[in-house]
């Protein structure tokens, strides 16, 4: 049996002792439904160990200048475009997606990357030259020093490039705890990252469950934590972190709602529908499973499109060229979706597609759920209010355009929306009223490009900071300002007795008192 093992500095293995004695965790193809691997469940003397590695290692590595950090950055992006075909298989082999998704998952983490290739222009930091009288103030971004990652299994590449790529290239080193349902690939990327000349010990992958959490959060020596999976644990590992004087970010879970205004075009939202509601079994935290149809003709007109495109959708295997998503990621994961969509039916919502009972030929024992859709679904139902993480689009009916609104902005999650419109007036106004972090004009998806950031609002996101991009760079960084005085004097010799520039030896004055 594969044993997959922590990336420790200076170390042949973890508590596992490479699969050893120590605690292990199984690790699915859910294609199959069967245990593929085991994977190290790691302790606190296994964080102790990294951390060590890293407070030796990160010195150095905030001393090298920036355009030598950027050049590992570039040469990574040239390892993990070549190894890419392997990755996705590898990925997929894991967590389900089809190949295509998986591809996808790490362009998106890739070019969070290609941001942080910049990084010598973006730590430029700010000048006032003659702030006051012979004084010049200047500011600089300088590396908090170890910071940790703890990242969610329905994105193994992205998240963990979205947090390590830019924690790096500022100058920190950093601990990535991934899922521990599919870590492999965060155990390849950071084999990739020190093929590409990373110091050992800058990155490093412990594994574990919420023991090895814990310890990241209280260990003093990380100063700081970014988080992103379910909202009640995300706000867990706010109030812990925070609370043992850490900086943190954990973005939480999300209920994305995508408005259809009359004047829509129906068929390219129903195209769009199908890809952000059931791609990747709807396990993505931008997935789009309510959709708001505005007035009864809307409703009845996309509801009978909506229909047929869900017959057509194929479900297969995670290297099935043709299937537009595979399995979930695991048995407890599936049953956990097949459970919300009984909810629905028993709280009073019309199921007009089931996908319980799914079962692929040859691979009668893996997680598949086939497509789900609701009708009639009200805002008191719990199916509503709560995440499902599944392929499950739910049909929300608005009388109007400012019901719309309302619905996604008093919702508990505010992490991405979407509005489906011809009516430029309809989707400005929709953007700039709407309670919700991200929004998306015709677009199902709106997660931002990298150079942007990435957060959502209310029980979707906790801290005041989001990923990547500048924002990104605020939190791995911290600012030091400096103010300086060099005096030349009014009433003085020509020249000082050192030869240089003379001086005087006038008091301070602070500059805006003088």
């Amino acid at each position: 049996m594969r044993i997959i093992d922590h990336v420790i500095a200076g170390s042949g293995g973890g508590s596992g002792g490479g699969g050893g004695a120590g605690r292990q965790g199984d690790v699915y193809d859910p294609n199959s439904g069967q245990v593929q691997a085991r994977v190290t469940l790691g302790t606190q003397a296994d964080l102790d160990r990294a951390v060590a590695a890293a407070q030796a290692a990160q010195p150095a590595w905030a001393a090298t200048n920036p355009q030598r950090r950027a050049r590992v950055m570039f040469r990574f992006k040239e390892l993990v475009e070549a190894n890419l075909d392997d990755l996705a298989r590898l990925l997929s082999s894991e967590h389900g997606k089809v190949v295509a998704d998986s591809k996808g998952d790490i362009q998106r983490g890739l070019e969070v990357i290609e941001f942080a290739c910049g990084i010598p222009h973006i730590l430029k930091g700010e000048y006032t030259q003659g702030a006051g009288p012979g004084i010049d103030v200047y500011s600089m971004r300088q590396p908090l020093g170890i910071g940790a990652g703890i990242t969610p299994f329905n994105f193994p590449a992205m998240i963990p490039l979205w947090m390590s790529g830019v924690a790096i290239a500022t100058g920190n080193a950093f601990i990535l705890k991934p899922s521990e349902r599919d870590p492999s690939v965060p155990v390849r990327l950071a084999e990739l990252f020190q093929e590409a000349g990373l110091p050992e010990g800058i990155l490093q992958v412990v594994h574990g469950d919420k023991e090895m959490v814990d310890a990241i959060l209280d260990h003093p020596a990380i100063s700081a934590v970014s988080f992103v999976g379910s909202s009640d644990i995300a706000h867990y590992v706010y109030k812990r972190g925070v609370a043992a004087g850490k900086r943190v970010q954990a973005m939480g879970g999300a209920k994305n709602h995508g408005i259809v205004m009359p004047d829509a075009d129906l068929d390219q939202v129903v195209a769009d529908l199908s890809g952000a509601a059931f791609g990747s079994a709807g396990e993505r935290c931008m997935a789009l499973p309510v959709v708001v149809p505005v007035g009864d003709k809307t409703a009845l007109a996309l509801r009978e499109k909506l229909i047929p495109a869900i017959a057509a959708l194929r479900v297969g295997v995670s290297t099935d060229a043709d299937a537009h998503y595979g399995p979930v990621v695991n048995a407890a994961h599936k049953a956990r979706v097949e459970n919300w969509i009984q909810t629905g039916v028993d709280e009073g919502a019309e199921l007009v597609v089931d996908g319980r009972g799914f079962t692929l030929q040859g691979h009668e024992q893996g997680f598949f759920i086939g497509p789900t859709l609701f009708d009639h679904v009200t805002t008191d139902m719990s199916a509503y209010k709560e995440e499902i993480f599944g392929p499950v689009l739910q049909i929300v009916r608005a009388a109007d355009f400012e019901t719309a609104v309302r619905l996604p902005s008093e919702h508990q999650y505010g992490n991405g929306v979407a509005i489906f419109t011809r009516n430029g007036h309809a989707a400005r106004e929709f953007a700039a009223r709407v309670n919700v972090g991200m929004v998306g004009i015709n677009v199902p998806i709106p997660v931002p490009v990298a150079y942007h950031s990435f957060g959502g609002w209310k029980r979707s996101g906790f801290g005041d900071t989001n990923q990547h991009g500048m924002e990104g760079v605020r939190f791995w960084t911290k600012v030091k300002t400096v103010t300086q005085r060099w005096p030349d004097g009014s009433v003085l010799p020509a020249q000082a007795e050192d030869g240089g520039p003379a001086r005087n030896n006038d008091a301070f004055v602070i500059p805006t008192m003088g």
